[in-house]
C-alpha cells in the first residue's frame, strides 16, 4: 500500500518544487554573485525559482507516462543528489566533457572520490526521497482524463515561464546572453542537456569512417644512432607549482642535477584527461579538435608507425589511453599483475612503468623507439595516496580525499607531495634513458593533460568548460632534457617564456624524430633547427 494516492501530474509537480529548493544551492548562490540581492532584483531572483519548476515540469511531462515516471523521477533524484555533492563541494561543471570523464574512469579512481559526505548526500537526497516515490500510489486514470489533466499542467507551466520571462525581459536578456556560464549550474537541467549532447556525439562518432593520416610520413637520418624518446603524459600537474618556474616550495628539487627544459608558459588542450590527451596526440589545434575528430582521424602514434621505423610502446599506471594507443603496443600498468611497484592498498607508483623496458628497447635494436608513460601523477582528490610516504616533505597534509573539510594549505602541501614525487620519477626516467645515451639519442618529454584547482575562489580539481576555466586548470606543467648527441641535432636555446601549448606537440615529436610528411607544421615544432 503506497504512502498516498497521487496523480502523475502532481507527483511531478512535487518532484520539481523539491528539486528546485534542494538542489540547486550552487546555482543560486553563483546568481547572487552576478545579480546581488537588491531591490531592482529581487523580483528577478524569485522568478528564477519558479522558472526551474515550470520548466523541469514541462520537461518530466513531456518524457514520462504511467508506467515510467517513477523510474523517470526517481533515476533524476538519485544522479542530481551526486551532482549536487560535487557542484556545492567542488565546484564542478557536469558539462559533456565531465559526462565522458565519469565514464572513462576507472573503478579504482571513482573509489578516491567515495567520502562520508558523499554517501550521506546520497541517502539524504536521493535514496530516501526515492523511497517515498517508489511507495506513492499512482491514481490510475483513463488516457482521456489523464491527457487533460497533463495537458493542464503543461499549458500552466508555459505560461508562467512566459509571463515571467516578458516580466523580467531585461534579467532574462543578460542572463541568457552575458552570463552563458550561470546556466552550467542548473540541477538538473543542465546534467540531463550534458548527457543527451554526449550521447548524440557518441552516436555520430561510434561507427564513423576512420580517416589515416600521415600515410607518406618517413624518417630522414640524421646519423647513424637511433633515437629513443620517452614522453611521460602527466596528470592535473599545473606549471605554477614546479619550483623550476619560480615557485617557492621546491617541488622540483629530484631534478636539480639534471639540465631540464622548463616551460614556464605552456597550456593544455582541454581540462580533463579524457579531452586532453587525445588533443596533445591529434594534429588539430585546440581551436580545431573535438572528441570527434580524435575518434575519426589519426594521431601522433599512427604516423609514427607508418614510417617503418620507429617501435611504439604504451605503459598506462592511469585510466587508459583514450583511444590513442589503440593501434600500437599497450600495456595496463595499473596492476601488481604487471606494475612490481604497488602499495598493500592497490595503489600502484608510476616508477613501475619503466620496469622490464630494457627487455623492449632490446627486441626492436633496429628501429627508433617512442615510449609513452601516461602516470597516476597528481590524480585528485585523493593527493595523500599519489606518493610514498618518504616524500611527505611539505606539512601540515591533508590524509583524505575530502579535500573540502582540509585548509588550503593543507591541500597544496599535500599536492606538492605528490609533485615531487612526479618530479623524481622524471629524474628516474632520464637516469634510465642514461644508460642507452652512448647508443641512441636520448630524451624525455613530459606534459601534464591539465592543471588543477586547490581550493582558489572555491573551486576544487578540474574540469571546468575550458571558456571559464581557472588559469590553474589549465596552465601545465611541461620539461624536457635531452642527451648531449640529441641536443646537437636541434635548437634547445629556445625562449622558455614564450607561450606554447598542446598544439606543438604533434609537430614537435614529428620534428624530434626527423620525420617528413605533409601534416607536420615545422612552424609549431618547438625545437626546429633551422
Amino acid at each position: 500500500m503506497g504512502l498516498k494516492e497521487l496523480t502523475q501530474s502532481r507527483i511531478i509537480l512535487y518532484t520539481t518544487i523539491f528539486l528546485a529548493t534542494c538542489y540547486n544551492y550552487a546555482f543560486f548562490v553563483n546568481v547572487l554573485k552576478v545579480y546581488p540581492p537588491q531591490i531592482n532584483n529581487i523580483g528577478f531572483l524569485i522568478s528564477l525559482y519558479f522558472v526551474l519548476i515550470a520548466f523541469n515540469g514541462l520537461l518530466f511531462s513531456l518524457i514520462s507516462n504511467f508506467y515510467s515516471i517513477k523510474f523517470t523521477l526517481i533515476t533524476i533524484i538519485i544522479i542530481s543528489s551526486l551532482t549536487n555533492y560535487f557542484m556545492n563541494n567542488y565546484g564542478i561543471i557536469i558539462d559533456k566533457e565531465m559526462i565522458a570523464n565519469t565514464i572513462q574512469t576507472d573503478a579504482k579512481e571513482s573509489l578516491d572520490l567515495l567520502t562520508f559526505s558523499l554517501v550521506l548526500n546520497l541517502i539524504t537526497l536521493g535514496l530516501i526521497p526515492s523511497y517515498f516515490i517508489y511507495r506513492i500510489k499512482i491514481v490510475k486514470q483513463s488516457i482521456k482524463k489523464e491527457l487533460l489533466q497533463r495537458s493542464k499542467y503543461i499549458a500552466i507551466f508555459i505560461v508562467m515561464i512566459v509571463v515571467l520571462l516578458a516580466l523580467f525581459g531585461r534579467h532574462y536578456t543578460s542572463f541568457f546572453r552575458e552570463n552563458k556560464p550561470l546556466r552550467y549550474n542548473i540541477n538538473p537541467t543542465y546534467w540531463i542537456y550534458s548527457t543527451g549532447a554526449y550521447i548524440g556525439h557518441f552516436l555520430k562518432t561510434e561507427n564513423s569512417l576512420f580517416y589515416p593520416i600521415g600515410e607518406d610520413a618517413k624518417i630522414v637520418p640524421q646519423s647513424e644512432r637511433k633515437k629513443m624518446i620517452v614522453f611521460v603524459v602527466g596528470e592535473s600537474a599545473r606549471a605554477d607549482h614546479f619550483s623550476l618556474n619560480g615557485y617557492k616550495k621546491n617541488t622540483s628539487s629530484p631534478l636539480d642535477n639534471y639540465e631540464i627544459i622548463s616551460f614556464s608558459n605552456f597550456y593544455s588542450c582541454g581540462t580533463s584527461t579524457s579531452y586532453s590527451v587525445p588533443c596533445m596526440f591529434s594534429s588539430f589545434g585546440r581551436s580545431q579538435y573535438s572528441n570527434a575528430k580524435g575518434k575519426q582521424f589519426g594521431n601522433l602514434l599512427d604516423v609514427l608507425a607508418n614510417t617503418g621505423e620507429v617501435a611504439i610502446l604504451w605503459r598506462d599506471n592511469n585510466s587508459n589511453s583514450k583511444g590513442q594507443a589503440d593501434r600500437v603496443a599497450y600495456q595496463d600498468y595499473k596492476t601488481s599483475k604487471t606494475n612490481p611497484i604497488c602499495e598493500s592498498n592497490g595503489e600502484c607508483r608510476d616508477e613501475g612503468m619503466l620496469v622490464g623496458l630494457d627487455q623492449f628497447i632490446a627486441s626492436n635494436q633496429d628501429k627508433n623507439i617512442l615510449i609513452v608513460l601516461h602516470q597516476m601523477g597528481n590524480h585528485g582528490p585523493a593527493y595523500y595516496k599519489r606518493y610514498p610516504k618518504e616524500f611527505e616533505k611539505f606539512k601540515p597534509v591533508c590524509n583524505t580525499n575530502q579535500i573540502e573539510n582540509c585548509s588550503v594549505d593543507e591541500i597544496k602541501n599535500t599536492y606538492d607531495n605528490a609533485l615531487l614525487y612526479t618530479n623524481y620519477f622524471l629524474s628516474k626516467t632520464i637516469d634510465f634513458l642514461k644508460n642507452y645515451s652512448s647508443t641512441y639519442d636520448t630524451a624525455m618529454f613530459y606534459s601534464s593533460d591539465h592543471g588543477e584547482s586547490l581550493g582558489e575562489n572555491g573551486i576544487y580539481l578540474h574540469a571546468m568548460p575550458y571558456a571559464i576555466a581557472p588559469k590553474e586548470q589549465i596552465h601545465i606543467g611541461t620539461l624536457a632534457w635531452f642527451s648531449e648527441s640529441f641536443s646537437e641535432k636541434i635548437n634547445t636555446k629556445i625562449d622558455t617564456k614564450k607561450d606554447y601549448s598542446h598544439d606543438n606537440i604533434f609537430h614537435t615529436m614529428l620534428g624530434l624524430f626527423n620525420v617528413q610528411t605533409n601534416v607536420y607544421n615545422k612552424n609549431l615544432d618547438i625545437f626546429i633547427k633551422e
